[in-house]
Parts: structure tokens; C-alpha cells; sequence
């Protein structure tokens, strides 16, 4: 499946301010809570958008983004 570069900076984005939780407490946690939530909606609302522009599936094209991001194959 071609993913185009933009739905995997989104989901690189996501993922890396979800990270960024790890070890916050209190109000430190709910900023960071708030900005993972603004990546992840975007990521998210950018997948729906490709999904329905190219007629592909919103889950194979959600999973094949989080497989690509998350698990690269080493000869890409």
C-alpha cells in the first residue's frame, strides 16, 4: 500500500508526544495529555481524509500507517 509521507509524519508526531507522557504527574501530565490528544486528532482526521479520497479501507489504511511508523520494514 503506498502511505503518502504525510500520514506518517502525523502519526510520528503523535506517537512521539504520547511518549512524552511517560513521568509526568499533575499539571505537567494534562498540558502534555492535551497535545498528544491535538497530534492524535490530526493524524486521525488526515487518515480519514485519505482514506475516503482513495476508497481504501479507514483500518487497513490506519494499520498499515501504525505498522510503518512502528514496526519499518529494515529494507525500506
Amino acid at each position: 500500500m503506498d502511505i503518502p509521507d504525510r500520514l506518517i509524519s502525523l502519526q510520528q508526531n503523535a506517537d512521539a508526544e504520547r511518549a512524552k507522557l511517560s513521568g509526568l504527574i499533575g499539571d505537567e501530565w494534562e498540558a502534555q495529555w492535551k497535545h498528544w490528544y491535538e497530534a492524535a486528532v490530526e493524524s486521525q482526521a488526515a487518515l480519514t481524509a485519505h482514506a475516503q479520497e482513495t476508497d481504501t479501507p479507514r483500518g487497513k489504511l490506519e494499520a498499515a500507517v501504525k505498522k510503518a511508523v512502528r514496526h519499518p520494514d529494515p529494507g525500506d
